[in-house]
């Protein structure tokens, strides 16, 4: 009974809503405690040496409902592709959609001074996950992955709505939901491919 209920414990712990609920705590205590002066995506601050920023400028929010939106889809995207995370991989590509956001906007973006919010890591994560769904086999994928392309797009012609914009007292930083969108599908081929190499030698390794 003992190493029934220690399984059981450590598949719940395993879990990759656990990242969801210490990134949502994370974010709520980031929010109320004040830290934007110091982990704000800044550009000249992260150009003159601060490089936490581009990661950390993620976790950080314009207002309460900036905050919950993104917590909420957060939540949303993790319940909608959970069969492909364990916490450790769903940490591990937190923190490099986080990274890539900041230096994707780094990059690319010279003119986007500021940035705050989850809202372009979550598009990665979103397509992330629609690319491993067509990995599977599921024709659902096709649909997220195109949907999602079709409103990033959309998003770069005519930008956010002004309903949203108003909603969280900042302009919808729209270039980090195409930075998102780019480094989640990215991400995702990297790890089908590097999956694709390990089932070869190992495919090698048994035939001799």
């Amino acid at each position: 009974m003992r190493q029934t209920n220690l399984s059981k414990l450590k598949l719940e712990a395993n879990s990759p809503y656990v990242l969801a609920f210490l990134v949502s705590v994370l974010c709520c205590i980031l929010y109320f405690a004040d830290f934007a002066s110091t982990l704000a995506y800044q550009r000249y601050f992260i150009l003159d040496g601060q490089w936490w920023r581009l990661a950390t400028g993620n976790l950080l929010h314009t207002n309460l409902w900036h905050l919950l939106m993104n917590l909420a889809g957060l939540w949303v995207i993790v319940a909608l592709h959970e069969q492909h995370y364990r916490i450790t991989g769903l940490a591990l590509l937190f923190t490099c959609l986080c990274l890539l956001q900041g230096l994707g906007l780094l990059a690319f973006y010279p003119e986007l001074i500021g940035y705050v919010g989850l809202s372009g890591m979550l598009h990665g994560l979103f397509a992330y996950g629609a690319v491993f769904d067509i990995r599977q086999g599921y024709k659902s994928g096709y649909l997220l992955l195109l949907g999602a392309i079709a409103k990033v797009a959309y998003e770069q012609y005519y930008g956010a709505s002004a309903e949203v914009t108003e909603l969280i007292n900042a302009r919808v930083a729209t270039e980090a939901h195409l930075v998102g969108l780019v480094c989640g599908i990215a991400c995702a081929v990297i790890v089908i491919a590097y999956l694709a190499i390990l089932k070869k030698d190992s495919s090698n390794t048994n035939s001799r």
